[in-house]
């Protein structure tokens, strides 16, 4: 990756590096055409999100939005335009018609092959790096895009890895030539990974080492945090960008004006922290700043739910497919804490923290479903919570002026063994399902 504002030589070399990759990387699947005819869904079973399931609706989309819900909706197509046929009618008798899924807290488009470093972009060297941004890495063209859009996926939040201030993430619609087509509007997104001591030494010796280490590592984001603060306060009081900086300190500044949004509250602060500890640091770290906050893990966020209501936090929860935290905790504890989650009262989606895994999405989405939550709290939590997290009014529902983002599907799309994509369209474009996984299952078949 590299700055948001100024190329640098690593990422030029990186860039040579990927190009000569490409042809054994890239997706062959053609990016469909901004949507030029609108597009009538009909006698669907369209779970709005936003107001409950509608048998026998029908669904028009124009533009790129939707502007009509509701039963017969022919009628409202003007004639003329019909009888040019630009309007594609879709019979959905008997079918499901959900909003597109986000997936939270992904690489994907950062990693290609795991084992392969040069197809590897997702992390910065350095401890601050709030400057850093995954538009200027995010590869549209990946052979795993195909596959995580066949689960209903049609948006991604792209997110930096790391330690430390990570950088700023994007999200993405999943069909797209560039990352200039790709970029969907949305708040900023500041990533921070809180420190923490992932196994505590037994020994004494080590253990002190461990502590003092940790507590070095939560000093030196305070310090970056405060710098950051005090060149917000500088620029609030000049009323200048201060781009006209001395030379030397060009580097410095770069952060700091980047972190610019978090202080006036334009952004928000993705801080990624699991413990009870590591919660309330964040917490006192976002009082001080007053700062937008979002906990990205969140395991023991349900134990502390009246200090984040206080700082109105979300949460998202990547882990509902992931096994205890500590051996003396129950075996579906991961599996109910989204439950916990609504019961608090916290805002949540849940996340899937991988790049080709997160097509496993929506089945994270069922398992919370059967372990607490209702079918429609689960269904949210992947769609229009997952979008107001991100700041994104217009995404995640089915409802009128809403983005025409939506998965049409045979059967319950939570549900791996009746879940049957049929068709997806992302913003009134219907795209091309075929993918990686479909061409390799029709090869061995005739083998």
């Amino acid at each position: 990756m590299q700055h948001s504002s100024k190329p640098v030589l690593f990422a030029a070399l990186l860039g040579a590096i990927c190009t000569t990759l490409t042809p054994a990387i890239a997706s062959d699947i053609v990016p469909t055409p901004k949507q030029s005819r609108s597009v009538l869904i009909k006698n669907a079973t369209v779970h709005t999100v936003s107001q409950g399931v509608l048998s026998n609706t029908d669904v028009l989309i124009e533009n790129g939005k939707i502007t009509a819900v509701g039963p017969q909706l022919t009628s409202q197509i003007n004639s003329a335009t019909a009888k040019t046929n630009d309007t594609q009618v879709v019979d959905a008798s008997g079918k499901h018609l959900y909003p597109g899924l986000i997936a939270l807290d992904t690489s994907l488009g950062l990693v290609e092959i795991e084992m392969s470093r040069p197809t590897v972009d997702n992390a910065e060297v350095g401890y601050v790096n709030p400057q850093i941004s995954t538009a200027t890495a995010y590869n549209p063209d990946s052979e795993l895009i195909p596959t995580i859009r066949f689960n209903g996926i049609t948006h991604a939040q792209i997110v930096p890895s790391g330690d430390g201030i990570a950088g700023q993430s994007v999200l993405v619609n999943l069909d797209a030539w560039t990352i200039e087509d790709a970029l969907a509007p949305s708040a900023g997104q500041f990533h921070v990974y809180w420190p923490q001591i992932k196994r505590m030494p037994e020994d004494e010796k080590k253990k002190a080492k461990a502590i003092e280490k940790n507590q070095q590592a939560i000093d030196q984001l305070n310090i970056a945090f405060e710098d950051g603060y005090r060149y917000f306060l500088r620029d609030k009081a000049s009323g200048k960008d201060n781009k006209n900086e001395d030379p030397q300190s060009a580097t410095n500044n770069l952060r700091w004006q980047a972190m610019l949004p978090l202080y006036q509250g334009k952004a928000t602060l993705f801080a990624h922290a699991d413990s009870v500890g590591q919660i309330e640091q964040v917490i006192a770290l976002t009082k001080k700043y007053q700062f937008k906050l979002v906990i990205v893990g969140g395991y023991d966020a349900w134990r502390l739910a009246s200090s984040l209501r206080e700082v109105k936090a979300g949460v998202i929860y990547p882990h509902t497919l992931s096994l205890p935290k500590r051996k003396d905790e129950p075996v579906d504890l991961p599996f109910k804490i989204p439950s916990l989650l609504a019961n608090a009262g916290i805002p949540f989606a849940l996340g899937f923290s991988s790049d080709w895994n997160s097509r496993n999405l929506p089945y994270a989405a069922g398992y919370s479903a059967a372990y607490g939550l209702t079918p429609e709290q689960a269904l949210k939590s992947i769609t229009l919570d997952a979008a107001k997290l991100l700041g994104v009014e217009d995404l995640g529902a089915i409802a009128v002026g809403y983005q025409g983002s939506v998965v049409l599907s045979e059967g319950d799309i939570l549900d791996p063994m009746t879940n049957k994509i049929e068709a997806i369209w992302i913003e009134g474009r219907q795209i091309d399902l075929n993918n990686r996984h479909q061409q390799l299952y029709q090869k061995y078949l005739k083998r």
